[in-house]
């Protein structure tokens, strides 16, 4: 006899309470397996697969695209039929997201013939077909968002990846061709199309347009607001001579190997000032009134994308090397701009490094990323007239910015980190000194 149970919104860490449904994966009557994911949501933080850690028939579904659902909230109910273990056991697999459970893919979706009333008139619950064995490729996030935004059908397409995987150049070659159709089409004159009258997506208001403060713009923007009302933040700056430092690089990358990039540079020389100066890799406890220091280093750095302004943190960045960093920010950076970094990759940082030259600015005065205590701030590195060994020449220089909570250390502090970056941005052998 099946057993309906109901599928709610887990909790999926770092203080998230609420997701908002992007695409249901599932239909109701769908076959389901465990850890099968059932819909896309977004999070403040990321887009997020959900996975059922039922298997059984999809019996319902709560909520509609685009529907803002808080954690606990019911996502689906599942009919679940015999345990073929004979111990009673329905509870799942209990996994939250897709990777940190079970390594087998989930078994590919199909609908269930609905069971038809029997003599006496009433409906039998649906049987529960067997799941098909062996495992099927999940299609990833970026294929589906790309189909997404085109309009595109997955269910229309035949894959060529293992086990029928839809790839990315399936989808892409589906809409090429779905182009060269539609110009075929446009080729032909078409009768003139009749009069339709247009409504605006969004209330307007006088003078312009609503726009709700929600998912990533939403979360960034609570997140500056607590910043600002809760630390009492100072800024200092400096300019340095970074020609040494651009020349140390181009050196580094015509060795051969790996090319190393300059913000992995900027962040082992960040993380060196931090062994000198930990008082800036910390936040303030309030309840407890306590400065809380940390003995490792995860470092945010700030990346823009189409969703907005993101944060990933390089885990343990002190323990990693300029190839390693390299590796890592592009890894992350990718992440983000494609839209799949989980909730842990965008939390958990204890410093953050903002170059905000790639966006052709001198300096800024950037908010501290809550609860953190300081951020270094990076400008563009362009040629200035500058008085090296007592002559004037033209230079590489760059404008260094650190923002920090006067609660955890005082100027002196604060400036002596500062002064410690540009040493090593303007000699970069004096990093060797503290490695």
């Amino acid at each position: 006899m099946a057993q309906v149970l109901e599928f709610k919104l887990p909790d999926l860490g770092e203080g998230l309470t609420g997701a908002e449904i992007v695409r249901w994966l599932v239909q109701v009557g769908d076959v389901v397996a465990v850890d099968q994911p059932v819909v896309e949501v977004e999070t403040a933080k990321a887009m997020v697969d959900v996975p059922c850690p039922y298997a059984g028939v999809v019996t319902a579904r709560f909520g509609e695209e685009g529907t803002e659902l808080p954690v606990g909230a019911p996502l689906i109910t599942v009919a679940v039929g015999a345990p073929s273990s004979g111990d009673g056991d329905t509870e799942g697999s209990g996994n939250v997201l897709v990777g940190y459970g079970t390594s087998e893919a989930p078994a590919r979706r199909r609908r269930v013939r609905q069971a038809q009333p029997s003599a006496n008139g009433t409906a039998p619950a649906p049987e529960v077909p067997e799941v098909p064995e062996g495992p099927v490729p999940v299609i990833s996030p970026l294929v589906r968002r790309l189909a997404r935004e085109n309009g595109l059908d997955l269910r229309e397409l035949t894959g060529s990846g293992p086990e029928g995987l839809i790839l990315r150049a399936d989808v892409e070659y589906a809409l090429r061709a779905a182009a060269a159709a539609q110009g075929r089409t446009a080729a032909a004159p078409a009768p003139p199309a009749p009069a339709v009258s247009v409504t605006p997506s969004a209330p307007v208001t006088p003078g312009g347009t609503r726009t709700p403060l929600k998912g990533v713009r939403g979360a960034v923007a609570d997140k500056l607001s607590r910043s600002r009302r809760e630390i009492p933040d100072a800024t200092c700056w400096v300019d340095a001579d970074a020609t040494e430092l651009m020349r140390a690089r181009t050196a580094m990358n015509a060795a051969g190997g790996p090319k190393i990039s300059l913000l992995a540079l900027l962040a082992r020389i960040c993380t060196a000032a931090l062994a000198r100066f930990p008082e800036l890799n910390s936040s303030v406890d309030l309840e407890a009134r306590e400065v809380v220091q940390y003995d490792h280093i995860h470092l945010g750095f700030a990346a823009q994308t189409e969703r907005g302004l993101v944060v990933p943190v390089v885990r343990d960045a002190h323990a990693r090397d300029a190839e390693s960093l390299t590796a890592e920010f592009a890894r992350l950076t990718e992440s983000a701009r494609t839209g799949v970094l989980t909730p842990a990759e965008l939390t958990g940082g204890t410093f953050t490094l903002n170059n905000y030259g790639v966006f052709g600015v001198d300096g800024s005065t950037p908010i501290i990323n809550h609860p953190e205590a300081a951020m270094l701030g990076v400008g563009r590195i362009i040629p200035k007239p500058w008085v090296h060994e007592g002559e004037l020449a033209v230079r590489q220089v760059v404008q260094l910015s650190l923002t920090f909570d006067h609660r955890v250390c005082d100027g002196g502090t604060a400036g002596g980190f500062l002064r410690h970056v540009a040493d090593c941005v303007e000699q970069p052998a004096v990093l060797l000194r503290t490695l």
